[in-house]
Formats: C-alpha cells, sequence, structure tokens
C-alpha cells in the first residue's frame, strides 16, 4: 500500500515542499483507514459516551469508568484481525499485548480478558488451523503474563472463512491518583522508551491492516506482523507498575500501529505540543536499521512515556531492574513534530496534523433489502440435533480450558456461563463482563441484528445479577468503499447505538476495523460489543440446574426466525424478531430475579433458542419436562433467537414475578426434577434427549479438535 496521490497533493501543499521518503511512509500509516478512521468517523459521533460514572471517554488507549469513589475500571478492545490470517498464533498473540499495554497506558493494573474470535465454516480445515492457531497464541500470551481470559465469544460463518476477526477486550483497575492519560503535559519533558528493542517486524501493519487480504497474503504479509514476547511483557506490565507507584510519568502511549511514530505523534499532538526525537537514540536489536525502519517498526513489548527531565534517572533504574531497555529519545517541543537521524532531519510537520488531519472519506452506501418470510417445514427432532449441536452453539470448553482464567484471584465466576464475574476487592464490588456478536443476526439485519447484540451482552450481565456501567465495541466491516457493505456497516453503528442508548450505557471507547475483504468476499459486518457492569457482592447463580424448582422464561415466549442458527442450517429466510419496547425494564428485571435468594439458576435464552438454553440448563443430576403452548410456529417457540430473554429456575415462583413486574411476560416451562432428562414438547412434537446425549451434542468442537 502506498500513499495516495491525493493524500500527497494535499499534504505537499500543506506543508510547501516534496514530502522524505520517511514522512510519505509515516503520513501513510498515520492516515491509514486502522490509525485515521477515516470511513468511520462520520458514524461514531451517533454513540452516546457521557454519563455520570465516565471519567475518560473515547479518543484515549483505554476509557476509563467510575466502579465508585475511589476505584476506576479501565475497558478497551482492539482488533488483530490481517496478523491472525497470516500468522495466527502470532497474530492472536500480539492482539492480546497491544491491549494490555493500551490498560498500563492508563495508569491501570490488567486484571481480565475476553475474547471474541470469528472464523470460517467449522468444517472447513483452513478455519480449524487458524481457529487452533489463534486460540494457542491467545491462551500463550495471557497466561505467560498473568492476565486471566475469563470470557469471550466464537463464531463460525462462511463469510471469514478467508478473512478471520480477533477481537480482544481488557478489564483494568486503577484509581484517580494513578490515572495517566495520553496527553503531553510540558514542554521540555523528555519522552523515553522502554521495554523491548525496536527490530524490523511489524513494519507498515497500520497500512497492512487498511487493505484488503490477498490470495499471497500469508507468505508476503508475514513481515507486516509482529513477534510477541510474553515474558517480557509481563515485566512491562510490573514496571509500569513501580513507574506509577513512584509518580514518575506525566503521559503515556503504547506502541502499537504505526510504531514509535504513531505513538510519539499521538501523545505529543494531543496535548497540543510538537516534540524532536532523534531516532539514532532507540535501542535496536537489528543492525543497520534506517530512519524508516526504526520509526514505524511495529516490534511488540515498547511504551513511549513522558517524563521529567529530573525523573529520567529514576526511570531508567527502574527499567534496568526490570531487565528492560530504556532510551531518552527526544523530549516534547512547542513546534512541529521532527525526527532527526544522523544528523539529517527526516521528518518536520505539525504533530496534530499528522495524528488528526486526514480528511473523512464521502462514500455511498446502499441499505439492506429485508428479509421476505420463506421458512422450511419443521422436523423438529432433527433440527434439535442440527442447532443443539452446531460449533455456533455448542460448549466452547475446548477454548477457554486452555485459558488460566482464574490467576489474579478475581474470577468469582469462570467461563462458560452468561458473563464472567469478576471480585474488585478493593471497592467490595463484583464486576460482570461480557463480549461478542453473532454474525448470522447482523448478517440477516445490520440494524436489528447489531441492537440485539447489545441487548444479548447486557442479559448476559443481568443473568448473573448485574446492571450494564459501560461498553466498547470493535466494529468490523468489508471494503467501506462498497456501498453495500458501507451501508451494512452504517446500519450496526446505528444498531448498536440506538439499543446501548436505550439501556442507559454509555459507548465509552472502542476500535474500528475495515476492508476485511479476501479471495471469498467482505465479512459480515460485525460489531462486537465488550460491556461491563457490576453488582452488590461476587455470588451469582449459575446455568445449570440445580434439580428442585420451577422454570420460568422470563420474555416473550417466541418470535420470528430471522437471524437464526435454525435457518442457517435449514434454509429459508424470515424478519429479524421484534425486541422489547422497555429493554433496560426488562434487563434490570432479569438482575433483580438473579439477585433473589429463591433463584437457583438463571440463563440467557439467545443463540440456539429457548431449545439451546435448556439443554445447556441439563445435568446428569437434573432435568426438566416442558410444553410450550402459543399459536406460533413450533419452531417459532423452539428456536428464535429474540433476544431480552431468559430462562429462571426459582424455589419461590410468586417472588420471581414479583420482581419481573411488567417489565416482561412471565411463562412457566415446568418444574425441574432429577431426571438428568429435557422432554420438551412443541405442538404435537416431543424431543426428549438425556444430559449424556446433550453432552455428545454440544462436544462438537472438542470432539472434532481432540
Amino acid at each position: 500500500m502506498a500513499l495516495s496521490d491525493a493524500d500527497e497533493s494535499r499534504i505537499r501543499a500543506e506543508l510547501d515542499r516534496e514530502l522524505t521518503d520517511t514522512e510519505r511512509h509515516l503520513f501513510e500509516n498515520l492516515w491509514s483507514e486502522h490509525c485515521a478512521y477515516r470511513s468511520s468517523r462520520p458514524l461514531l459521533s451517533r454513540f452516546s459516551s457521557e454519563g455520570e460514572r465516565v471519567v475518560v471517554g473515547p479518543g484515549d488507549d483505554a476509557a476509563v469508568v467510575a466502579l465508585d469513589e475511589e476505584t476506576y475500571l479501565t475497558l478497551g478492545v482492539e482488533s488483530h484481525n490481517h496478523p491472525s490470517y497470516v500468522d495466527p498464533f502470532d497474530g492472536a498473540a500480539t492482539g492480546v499485548g497491544g491491549i494490555v499495554r493500551d490498560t498500563l497506558s492508563m495508569g491501570a493494573y490488567p486484571i481480565a480478558l475476553a475474547d471474541s474470535l470469528y472464523f470460517g465454516d467449522f468444517d472447513r480445515e483452513h478455519a480449524r488451523y487458524l481457529f487452533g492457531g489463534v486460540v494457542e497464541g491467545i491462551s500463550h500470551y495471557g497466561n505467560c503474563i498473568g492476565v486471566p481470559t475469563v470470557t469471550g465469544s466464537v463464531a463460525f460463518h462462511d463469510g471469514y472463512e478467508g478473512n478471520p476477526l480477533v477481537n480482544v477486550a481488557c478489564l483494568g483497575v486503577t484509581n484517580e491518583d494513578r490515572l495517566v492519560t495520553a496527553a503531553a503535559k510540558s514542554v521540555g519533558n523528555k519522552l523515553v522508551l522502554v521495554g523491548n528493542a525496536t527490530g524490523r517486524d511489524g513494519l507498515g501493519g497500520a497500512s497492512f491492516a487498511s487493505e484488503d487480504l490477498g490470495e499471497d497474503a500469508e507468505t508476503e504479509d508475514r513481515p507486516a506482523v509482529q513477534v510477541g514476547d510474553p515474558y517480557a511483557e509481563k515485566l512491562l506490565i510490573e514496571a509500569n507498575e513501580r513507574l506509577i507507584d513512584e509518580d514518575l510519568i506525566r503521559a503515556a502511549r503504547d506502541l502499537g500501529a504505526a510504531g514509535l511514530g504513531g505513538a510519539s505523534a499521538e501523545l505529543v499532538a494531543k496535548g497540543g505540543y510538537g516534540a524532536h526525537i532523534e531516532l539514532t537514540n532507540v535501542h535496536q536489536r537489528e543492525p543497520k536499521m534506517n530512519a524508516l525502519e526504526i520509526l514505524l517498526a511495529e516490534s511488540q513489548e515498547r511504551m513511549c512515556y513522558e517524563v521529567r527531565p529530573e525523573d529520567v534517572d529514576a526511570v531508567r533504574e527502574i527499567a534496568d531492574r526490570f531487565d528492560l531497555g530504556c532510551s531518552v529519545i527526544g523530549e516534547v517541543t512547542e513546534g512541529n513534530y521532527v525526527c532527526t537521524f544522523e544528523g539529517e532531519t527526516v521528518v518536520d510537520a505539525p504533530a496534530e496534523y499528522l495524528a488528526d488531519g486526514a480528511p473523512v472519506n464521502d462514500l455511498a452506501q446502499v441499505e439492506p433489502t429485508p428479509q421476505e418470510r420463506n421458512l422450511p417445514e419443521p422436523d423438529l427432532d432433527a433440527a434439535f440435533e442440527t442447532v443443539v449441536g452446531h460449533p455456533n452453539t455448542a460448549s466452547k470448553r475446548w477454548v477457554y480450558r486452555q485459558y488460566d482464567h482464574e490467576v489474579g484471584n478475581r474470577t468469582a465466576k469462570r467461563p462458560g456461563d452468561d458473563a464472567a464475574l469478576l471480585a474488585i476487592h478493593e471497592a467490595g464490588r463484583g464486576v460482570a463482563f461480557s463480549a461478542g456478536a453473532d454474525p448470522n443476526w447482523t448478517d440477516a439485519a445490520p440494524y436489528e441484528g447489531a441492537r440485539a447484540v447489545a441487548l444479548e451482552n447486557a442479559t448476559n450481565l443481568a443473568a448473573v445479577g448485574a446492571r450494564p456501567l459501560a461498553a466498547v465495541d470493535c466494529l468490523n466491516g468489508g471494503n467501506p468503499e462498497k456501498p453495500a457493505v458501507y451501508g451494512g456497516f452504517s446500519g450496526v453503528v446505528d444498531g448498536l447505538a440506538d439499543m446501548c442508548r436505550a439501556l442507559d450505557t454509555p459507548v465509552v471507547g472502542g476500535n474500528v476495523s475495515l476492508y476485511n475483504d479476501s479471495a471469498t468476499g467482505p465479512v459480515a459486518p460485525t460489531p462486537t460489543l465488550a460491556v461491563v457492569g457490576s453488582k452488590d457482592g461476587y455470588d451469582a447463580p449459575g446455568t445449570a440446574l440445580a434439580g428442585d424448582g420451577t422454570l420460568l422464561l422470563v420474555g416473550e415466549s417466541a418470535g420470528a426466525l430471522g437471524g437464526s442458527q435454525y435457518l442457517a442450517s435449514h434454509g429459508g429466510r424470515d424478519a429479524f424478531p421484534t425486541l422489547p419496547d422497555d429493554p433496560l425494564a426488562v434487563v434490570e428485571a432479569i438482575a433483580a430475579v438473579a439477585n433473589h435468594e429463591a433463584t437457583t439458576a438463571v440463563h440467557d435464552v439467545s443463540h440456539g433458542g429457548l431449545a439451546a438454553a435448556l439443554a445447556e440448563m441439563v445435568t446428569g443430576d437434573a432435568g426438566v419436562d416442558v410444553s410450550l403452548d402459543g399459536d406460533a410456529r413450533s419452531d417459532e417457540l423452539l428456536f428464535s433467537e429474540r433476544p431480552g430473554r431468559a430462562v429462571v429456575e426459582t424455589t419461590d415462583p410468586a417472588a420471581a414475578r414479583e420482581a419481573v413486574g411488567d417489565a416482561a411476560p412471565v411463562t412457566v416451562l415446568g418444574e425441574s426434577d432429577a431426571s438428568g432428562r429435557l422432554s420438551l414438547t412443541a405442538g404435537e412434537t416431543t424431543v426428549t434427549r438425556d444430559a449424556d446425549d446433550i453432552a455428545a451434542l454440544r462436544s462438537v468442537i472438542e470432539r472434532e479438535l481432540a
């Protein structure tokens, strides 16, 4: 990829001279879609990002929200999509490293990760190869640095065959005294690079992430993929803690996209300053590196700090203590962003123009065509096996068993339930964490599907008794220059924004990844949402039945089948199901029921519908006999994926009804027992499976990858 003629002409006019070769490549990366959001920026103002708990909103390395007056949470999300196709292990691993350093740059300690992963059809060998490599990369890096991966999602869809998506979110803890931002504070302060030495890996990573993947990407683009060293990252995490403890950092930015050039230019630009950087001062691990390589390499495990001159020696001492490299590479100035190399000025441009001067793209969009209803004739017994045993709805145990999800002594609820629950001992509160999207939903109906993604994540939090606090999004799409692709992308932005507003959940930050196209076509618009919520204490019901209570369905009993796994597996089309008129009231009602002392299990109803939710709740010691009544089709009753619903097991159904009030309908499904069997009647058909049969169906991923 090269700087376009139009951009070069614009920059030449602004600088009133020809560009150096280093400037040309620096602008190419900083003005790329990946860094500058040229196509998505006009849409992002649709999000509501303010709230009484929001401390730092969009624009920094991570967002900051107040859990209480003394405890802050940081929340960020990143994508590493293209690198994970070229090199699934290193691409995914360095995605984890990058989002963790975003957390460090806010003065926070990382406490949890969530990974949302999207691959081509599971029955394709290449998709399974990518899947295995990505999971291995995430587990290796996260386990080595001691940050638990506690939640996430995995989806398989043919649109990702040539371009998987790897989205990783990170949650951190800090407080007002420790909070750091990415805005430079004062002229004369030094810019100090701490961490691994700079090599030639990851060159042009930002521009690489801003173009379609070619058929030869796995070989031709490998130099653009960074190589991670989690042991160095662990040292950097602990060194960062010491630097914050001793109040040595004025501002910080991690080195990610566009390397040192991106981090340093953005840091001083946010403060309204310039910089003078001597590139020969950067500690390097490869011989004879030139200015361009030093400036733009995306070598990992590096941080750029603004430090007072009198504190430089103390910073160097801490870096030495943790066996990390440390270079004083320049200082904050009142002038331009200037880089020199071996006595020659290779960059001299206004920092703000570099970081924020890219023009916005004016793109055409075509609205998606609504789905017309055309449903298959249901064979419920066969459909149950297909849906419950599909990799999209099956157990993800094969994934999360590879992660250390308990390191750090905060994990109160392990992966496998609707949301993770973390103990924030500093505040005496529980924090729930959910992340994911569903490509079937947003492929069928971008706007309504994205609304459903937001509601489903909020319902996951409610199932463990938490209410949503804030969210970040990772907006993935194809080539925005194609009107149909941009129309779908615009739809998912509107859908997320509208539902998050209805849920009173500010979207406080995020990431955009476009040009996710390959020879197989564009990916489905994929709006990964990572949501945090809070509750009193750390206790919450699980999803497994206790075997001695009444099962209730909170929410509508059925809905349309658009976007369902049932239709994806059996063919047909339908409208997307309608969502609650007052989604916040529904979420709060489910949370209230989950927190009631008589509640023994709660599980949201979404992917795979009610049939999949009930199948997931049955164990060898607990079962249920459910009979579904109503005028709806039997396949709708079982397989509609209308979100904003939950199955509740309770020993006091009257109290549960009282807690829900008028927020949603409440339907009795049946009585749980010790049978270890699910009997499910809809219309004239009864589907019966015991727990062992269901477990065998749901173990498809583990079975195929063992």
